[in-house]
């Protein structure tokens, strides 16, 4: 089956046929009803378009590769939805690795998906080095490297519209999860924790301050950490996590302990993963767009491709959080207020 074939059979030109069979950007200006009957009839008559010869034609391999550091249910899923959806529309493929926080391979999946003729490049909650010779953005990245745009989460914003949300509750006795070491945001957003703490007049004690260990994406990580905040022996009303998969496993870990979620102690998560809504109790949480994050990375890193590099690029592109109010968080009891004063 070849394309002249498909096209004398639909009755439209070559290059119409080609444009939607290639998902190219021009194929927009193409009705609907042609799109979806050219689609079908490729189908039917089992075309299968020949990538090797329109990269061949176009001295181009449409392929972008994308770094993240594992695939689960949480930030990286929803970031790649977004990166694929504009992709595929664009008519690009993409490769992912995923390296499991391993430095070597953090170090040598850049250079080895330049050796498959990638275009370009999007590393998600990775650490970017030097040495890459092509457009690469980074969502979640923290560092100034040339040629990089990063694209990164207004994370005093996120801090504050949490903070004051419990504080507004009542909840002056706070405990908080921290994000493992490795993990791009920790440091950035505990300094905005400490920062919206502050403004709020809000006194962080250290010894309800706990820290996410080990790789696992895993609610068990959250849950140990909270069996360690609560065999402080130091009361809390309030509990901000470092991201949402924490926070199921702190809900966990306040159950067996008897405490009641929210009307012992208010939980609040982050990044508002497609699960958050639909815990029990549904997850109050900072939201980031994380979709929205994947799709900007996707535009910026073919735009740069398809420009003069010569261009000026943005070296950082902020995007702006949302909190939304659930179940798990409430007023603190007048008689807890009054026990803490």
């Amino acid at each position: 089956m070849s394309l002249k074939f498909l096209a004398e059979h639909l009755r439209l030109s070559p290059a119409t046929v080609s444009l939607v069979i290639n998902r190219s950007p021009a194929a927009k200006s193409i009705p609907h009803k042609t799109q979806e009957r050219i689609r079908k009839a490729a189908l039917e008559l089992n075309y299968r378009p020949n990538f090797m010869a329109r990269s061949l034609r176009a001295q181009r391999s449409f392929t972008i590769g994308v770094i993240v550091p594992e695939i689960s249910d949480g930030y990286a899923t929803l970031v790649m939805s977004g990166i694929e959806d504009h992709l595929l529309e664009e008519g690009y493929f993409y490769f992912v690795v995923s390296h499991r926080h391993r430095a070597d391979l953090i170090e040598e999946y850049p250079r080895l998906l330049q050796q498959r003729a990638v275009e370009g490049l999007i590393a998600v909650d990775t650490a970017c080095h030097d040495g890459v010779n092509i457009p690469m953005v980074a969502v979640s990245g923290h560092r100034e490297i040339p040629g990089v745009t990063n694209i990164v989460l207004n994370h005093l914003r996120a801090t504050q519209l949490a903070i004051k949300h419990l504080t507004e509750l009542g909840h002056r006795k706070i405990a908080f999860i921290r994000g493992q070491e490795f993990s791009s945001d920790t440091e950035l957003r505990w300094a905005a924790v400490r920062e919206a703490a502050k403004k709020l007049n809000l006194e962080i004690n250290d010894r309800l301050v706990g820290q996410l260990q080990g790789e696992s994406s895993s609610p068990e990580l959250g849950y140990e950490v909270t069996r360690k905040l609560l065999a402080t022996g130091e009361a809390f009303t309030g509990l901000f996590a470092f991201n949402d998969v924490s926070a199921i496993g702190a809900i966990r870990a306040l159950r067996e302990a008897g405490r009641r979620v929210p009307e012992d102690v208010s939980v609040v998560g982050f990044d508002d993963i497609q699960s958050a809504a639909f815990q029990n109790p549904a997850l109050t949480t900072v939201r980031q767009p994380l979709r929205e994050m994947g799709m900007i990375a996707a535009q910026i890193v073919l735009s740069r491709i398809n420009t003069s590099a010569k261009t000026t690029c943005p070296k950082t592109i902020t995007v702006e959080p949302e909190l939304m109010v659930r179940e798990s968080t409430a007023r603190v009891k007048a008689k807890k207020i009054a026990s803490e004063n």
